[in-house]
């Protein structure tokens, strides 16, 4: 039987971890099964590591990988900018030409360049990092608040809590605030995107038996979808999307009214809750899809079929869908 050499048992310690791929796997699994000594080898690693199956992972805290991506892009955006000044203060301050001086120069300059084009390609990284967390985020707010809605449901006998559209109502958001006051929604930071670039301010929902309604826009950054005004003996939650990232047309923080000319821009921009990216979209049925561009089977979220076009000025407390197929996500 020959000695396992280092090579082999560094072999074997990355099989014991899962670190190997299929064929060197394969080759480990072939050293355990013709090698006593490799096997003696693997079945110590597998006893000191056998406690470890023991312990349950735990989901790290949102506001710690938060805080952990905002502190690493800080990091090298400050690296980035020390480096810049000591540049500028280096060409800038008078010296004696010497050739050493040059020479040291030169390479200072070498990794400066270095240390800017690894910044360059590092904070691009972090920044998508953290977008596609707070896409996470906001899909799991919006899965929570699905929760509630399909709860409520569930105890009114199939009713929604819908409030049929009417024009002159300031804002749309009554379907979500009545499930919150009941007590199926017990979180209102749920109707604050996480990806929003200025934070709405949380309601308090101490004083929530205070109103029929959140008492600002401000306190929803979400958009649920407006019923035609007939509707209000429907049963069950609307087909297709019920609630999205806000409308970028009607996106005027937390003003009562608004009112507003559509152009091309606002008509094909999307929600600036993820920095125009995209916007999450919530079904029905409880699933929620990030989505690129506004379009729902080929019909746009954010504007009606009808009466919203390039040139119209639109009052969004006066805009509802004339039937229940013309999907609408508006505050």
């Amino acid at each position: 039987m020959s000695s396992v050499g280092n090579d082999q048992k560094q072999l074997l310690f990355d099989y014991s971890f899962g670190l190997t791929s299929e064929s060197e796997s394969a080759r480990a699994q072939a050293l355990i099964s013709s090698n006593e000594e490799a096997a003696e080898i693997y079945r110590c690693l597998q006893a000191l590591l056998a406690p470890l199956e023991t312990l349950e992972p735990e989901p790290c805290p949102d506001e710690l990988a938060e805080r952990t991506i905002a502190r690493l892009a800080h990091c090298v955006s400050s690296a980035h900018e020390g480096l810049e000044e000591l540049l500028a203060d280096e060409q800038a301050r008078p010296v004696t030409v010497k050739v050493g001086f040059w020479r040291n120069f030169s390479e200072m300059v070498a990794v400066a360049a270095a240390v800017i084009l690894i910044a360059g390609v590092l904070l691009p990284v972090f920044n998508k990092v953290r977008q596609d967390y707070w896409k996470q985020r906001c899909q799991a707010q919006l899965s929570s608040i699905f929760g509630g809605l399909s709860n409520y449901v569930e105890d009114n006998d199939g009713r929604p809590p819908v409030v049929a559209g009417r024009p002159g109502r300031q804002w749309n958001t009554q379907c979500l605030y009545l499930p919150l006051k009941l007590g199926y929604i017990n979180d209102s930071a749920l109707f604050i995107c996480p990806g929003r670039s200025s934070r709405a301010t949380k309601f308090d929902i101490s004083r929530v038996a205070d109103y029929d309604d959140f008492p600002s826009r401000g306190y929803v950054t979400y958009c649920p979808r407006k019923r035609y005004p007939d509707s209000s003996n429907a049963q069950g939650l609307c087909e297709g999307p019920i609630l999205s990232d806000r409308n970028p047309i009607f996106d005027n923080g937390a003003s009562i009214t608004f009112k507003k000319r559509l152009d091309q821009a606002i008509m094909k921009a999307n929600s600036k809750n993820h920095r125009g990216t995209g916007q999450n979209v919530l079904r029905h049925d409880g699933s929620v899809r990030f989505i690129r561009i506004r379009l729902v089977a080929e019909d746009d979220i954010f504007t009606l079929r009808e009466g919203m076009d390039c040139g119209d000025e639109v009052d969004d407390c006066e805009v509802f869908p004339s039937y229940e197929a013309d999907i609408l996500l508006a505050p």
